[in-house]
């Protein structure tokens, strides 16, 4: 489902704030003092919750424990 929303930016010192309306910040469970992510992408700029560093380190992870199942059983004897 793609919601769009028009949003104001804001002079924040050197930067430029955006405000994430309250309806799509409680649906990807952002709240304010949290970190997100904005990437740059061929379309534009995205804002995320979603860290792509932590999804390629459990993709990592999970091909570990998938080859190392039987050592990982043991270990936790």
């Amino acid at each position: 489902m793609l919601m769009v929303k028009r949003v104001a930016m804001r002079r924040a010192g050197k930067s430029v704030t955006v405000t994430i309306p309250k309806d799509m910040a409680e649906r990807y469970h952002m709240s304010a003092g949290e970190e997100g992510f904005v990437i740059e992408t061929e379309q534009g700029i995205s804002i995320t919750a979603f860290d792509p560093a932590f999804a390629k380190a459990i993709e990592v992870y999970e091909r570990g424990a998938h080859r190392y199942r039987s050592a990982l059983r043991e270990l936790a004897k």
